[in-house]
């Protein structure tokens, strides 16, 4: 019977969403990624992920459009008190289910993360003492100790309807609360979000639909229905755009299918810049890469100017820009004094004498991930300069469940990988601390398998120190560190490019004044507007 009044609210719902207008007037937009779409918020951590959080669920805060800084959104204020953070909620919240948000859904959903730990519960574990109730409108969050990152991780955390949540646990684990209701969040919604979930099949499409009763509305042409596609091939999707029958594409197309689709006077190409970078990754745990100088000359021996090349799109629009370190240009952390990476065959070869391995004899295997056609460029592009210091590198075509299963252990990871990864928050910490703490190794943002305890201390004090111009120089020192150690190839800082359908407007992909610090962010479909 609960399943039953479940799939009858959707369809209410949704059939509200298509009654709040004359039938000719109803938009559904409809967009792509890569798979897998998670919708289970204590799991979600891709960028397909991402997206759907952003808009099933919400968050205390949320960045600010246009410039730092993070502002009120389920929390209408905090204050702040040595380690203790204490949130005042709004009283206007309902989630889909028409339950009232409280204080005990913020902490139910923070307690569920940690429990379940995965997602981004690593941005939580380790320096969250607990989360606790003062009374129905205020919750408290204490500290282990000083956590700068901590307010802006905060976007990380979706709330979850915990009256609705419970009411599906089924035997697990978990104790009192099941299997935490696992089973039931993988193919529904508990949010509050401007957008339900109508159906969910994570490996080909998730149907959302516009909830009429979110506390801050949507904009007037917002979409009433939206399709989000996983795992479409590059040509069905230019297929698609050209036949009016798509209207945004994914930032994995191919820079030529994007340039294509931009000479279509129908399309346009919206940008999504500041947080994202193309990371080439260097298994430092098996041979030949193990070994800090065979690491150093590959990071020589790669051919930037060229990668640069392979991902302009037009004149004035590319997938990157040039990259100098571990931080994109612009954020915490970064300088502008130390010169963008370039290639130098000389030092390559140079550094390469100094390695304990003969690369003719040593195995060298260059992972691409088979849902980003792109990375087979770069993986051949790099086979061809490795080729130069004597490698004979073997590219492999990896899927991408494949590859998280594969880089589980050091000696299933590739000896290289490529990632395209993001800060997860608007600080420089979401996006290190996963990649190059001991503690995150053997995850897909960590096959480097980095080990080293100079980096270690370096993130730890990036977390605890809050004065904004003293973590700026631990996260200058963090960078020339890892430029030392060469765990990655930089290959540059990356700008995600998506053709779209001119009757889409996004403004949070096109005007500087409403972008945020945030990838995926942009994606709120409730911001967007569509020509019926």
């Amino acid at each position: 019977m609960k399943m039953l009044r479940a799939t009858l609210l959707l369809a209410a719902l949704s059939t509200t969403a298509l009654t709040t207008a004359p039938a000719f007037a109803e938009t559904v937009l409809r967009l792509d990624e890569a798979p897998v779409g998670e919708l289970d918020p204590g799991k979600a951590s891709d960028y397909a992920d991402s997206i759907l959080m952003f808009n099933v669920y919400d968050t205390l805060v949320v960045p600010t459009a246009g410039k730092p800084g993070m502002q009120p959104h389920l929390a209408s204020s905090w204050t702040v008190d040595g380690n203790v953070y204490t949130f005042t909620l709004r009283d206007d919240v309902k989630f889909h289910s028409g339950n009232k948000l409280t204080a005990d859904d913020v902490v139910y959903s923070f307690d569920r993360m940690i429990a379940l730990g995965q997602g981004f519960s690593n941005l939580f574990v380790e320096d969250v003492e607990k989360a606790e109730a003062v009374d129905a409108k205020t919750v408290r969050f204490t500290l282990k100790g000083p956590y700068a990152p901590f307010l802006s991780a905060l976007v990380r955390l979706p709330i979850l309807d915990s009256k609705l949540a419970k009411q599906h646990q089924a035997a697990g684990k978990y104790g009192a609360f099941g299997d935490y209701s696992e089973a039931w969040l993988s193919a529904n919604d508990a949010g509050s979000g401007a957008y339900v979930v109508v159906t969910q099949n994570p490996q080909s499409e998730t149907a959302l639909a516009k909830f009429p009763d979110y506390f801050l509305g949507a904009t007037p042409k917002s979409p009433d229905k939206v399709r989000f596609r996983y795992g479409l091939e590059a040509s069905t999707v230019r297929a698609l755009l050209s036949k009016g029958e798509h209207d945004i594409g994914s930032q994995w197309l191919p820079p030529e299918v994007a340039k294509a689709l931009a000479a279509d006077d129908k399309m346009q190409l919206l940008t999504e810049t500041g947080t994202n970078v193309f990371y080439i990754k260097l298994n430092t745990a098996k041979a030949p890469l193990d070994d800090v100088h065979c690491r150093r000359a590959l990071t020589y021996a790669f051919d930037y100017a060229t990668a640069a090349k392979m991902v302009a799109v037009s004149d004035t629009v590319s997938l990157g820009k040039p990259a100098n370190g571990p931080i994109p240009h612009g954020m915490l952390g970064s300088s502008s004094e130390v010169p963008n990476y370039a290639q130098d065959l000389e030092k390559a070869k140079a550094e390469l004498a100094q390695c304990k391995y003969k690369p003719e004899e040593t195995p060298l295997e260059i992972s691409w991930i088979a849902e980003v056609p792109l990375e087979e460029r770069f993986a051949l592009l790099m086979q061809a300069n490795f080729s130069k210091l004597g490698f004979k590198p073997e590219v492999k075509r990896v899927p991408w469940a494949l590859f998280t299963d594969m880089v589980t252990k050091p000696e299933t990871t590739p000896n290289i990988s490529q990632i395209f990864n993001s800060a997860t928050t608007p600080d420089p910490d979401s996006l290190l601390f996963n990649t190059y703490h001991s503690s995150a190794k053997g995850t897909w943002q960590s096959p480097e398998y980095l080990q080293d305890a100079e980096v270690d201390k370096l993130l730890e004090a990036g977390r605890a120190e809050v004065d904004p111009a003293k973590r700026q120089k631990i996260y200058e020192d963090l960078s020339q560190r890892l430029r030392d150690l060469a765990p990655t190839i930089y290959a540059y800082d990356q700008v995600a490019v998506f053709p779209a359908r001119k009757a889409v407007t996004v403004p949070a992909l096109s005007d500087d004044a409403h972008r945020y610090a945030l990838s995926g962010y942009s994606f709120s479909f409730r911001e967007m507007e569509m020509a019926p």
